[in-house]
């Protein structure tokens, strides 16, 4: 059976305790204690959210999250491993809340995915039996299956985003792009079940990431049948916006590598050009083969490739958004000819740069005021 307390209330309860006992507890190990000494609501109280606007403080803002009411339901006790139709509402693809403060540290894997955002102070992130510190402005989006643990030992405050996997699927692995190099990686990674995996974006401070997290976040709590719709579309702005602004500063973690595999990565994105596998090897000091292993065991890709690759998608937006000369984009793209490139392309596209120019170009061009032409009367 529901039981309904607001954040405020439930965040009071947990600090009294720890300030008393001296002990943190979990989540639900709280709303079992609250239950038992008669201080969950059987019925849901009326909501009255406090006025705020893009203008407010994390703290003012604050006041408006512990207005919100926590729909709870008493179990016997946590367990290591979370599904997502034990915390995510059935009629919602997405879900965001307030991080509770003073936690015990509890590590879990759950089968959706995580997003948390450190919006003022800092946390402790578990992962995978390694600790380390979130800071204000970053983000962690953690991998379907990962061992982790987010915990919070003063006034921090951190939103945790959480979807369905299916739902990432669908609604948001379209803006990690296969034309870019770090979106098919992070794609590849965030997919593989078999690894436990997160990114790390360092977004500092970002009003246009704070004011969509914090719309997402009271979207959560609307009850009309626009409001999930509505959800997806706030968290699709948010990953928008990371991926355009903060590429990268994006991190990974993979145990199996032992390596910031994401530089190698930027590192060919920002020199495609003129790269070549014995200077990225040099330059990363690594041996040629162990480093051509590396690139196809975690792309799929050879470095051949992946520099072809490169080079035709940036050619193909060249071609089709610019009117620059075939010669000069094969020079720009980090072709020694344009005889050259254009065989490469005909190759791959079965027909010339210009001849793809011509067929994906706009030829039409708008113009303005341009009145339609009246219809002759026919002659008597």
């Amino acid at each position: 059976m529901n039981k309904y307390i607001s954040y405020g209330e439930f965040q009071n309860h947990m600090r009294r305790y720890y300030n008393q006992s001296g002990n943190k507890v979990q989540f639900i190990e709280m709303i079992n204690y609250l239950e038992v000494n008669g201080m969950l609501l059987d019925e849901r109280p009326e909501l009255v959210m406090p006025y705020w606007n893009s203008e407010s403080t994390t703290e003012e803002f604050n006041k408006v999250i512990d207005s919100l009411i926590l729909t709870v339901t008493p179990m016997e006790s946590a367990t290591s491993t979370v599904e997502e139709g034990s915390i995510i509402p059935k009629s919602r693809d997405v879900f965001i809340i307030r991080h509770p403060r003073y936690t015990r540290r509890d590590p879990h894997r759950h089968n959706y995915f995580e997003i948390n955002y450190v919006v003022e102070g800092s946390c402790n992130f578990h992962f995978n039996g390694e600790d380390q510190v979130l800071k204000s402005g970053e983000i962690c989006v953690i991998a379907p299956g990962s061992l982790h643990d987010i915990t919070i030992d003063d006034e921090s405050t951190v939103y945790t985003l959480m979807i369905r996997k299916s739902t990432f699927n669908a609604n948001f692995f379209s803006l990690l792009s296969n034309k870019d190099l770090l979106g098919h990686f992070f794609r590849t990674i965030l997919q593989d079940d078999s690894h436990e995996n997160y990114l790390l974006f360092f977004t500092r401070e970002n009003r246009k990431l704070k004011s969509y997290m914090r719309n997402a976040l009271l979207e959560c709590h609307e009850g009309d049948t626009y409001s999930n719709s509505c959800c997806i579309n706030w968290v699709n702005l948010i990953f928008s916006e990371l991926l355009r602004n903060y590429s990268s500063t994006i991190q990974f973690y993979n145990y199996q590598m032992g390596t910031d595999f994401s530089l190698i990565l930027q590192y060919i994105q920002h020199n495609y050009q003129t790269l070549t596998l014995s200077s990225l090897a040099e330059f990363f000091h690594y041996s040629e083969p162990h480093l051509s292993t590396l690139i196809k065991h975690n792309t799929g890709r050879s470095f051949t490739d992946l520099i072809k690759e490169l080079r035709i998608n940036d050619a193909i937006n060249l071609l089709v958004n610019t009117n620059m000369k075939v010669s000069q984009i094969a020079d720009q793209v980090g072709y020694n000819s344009a005889d050259h490139f254009s065989r490469v392309f005909r190759g791959i596209y079965k027909e010339s740069p210009l001849e793809y120019r011509k067929k994906h170009s706009q030829e039409e061009q708008f113009k303005p005021f341009q009145k339609e032409e009246q219809p002759r009367r026919p002659s008597l």
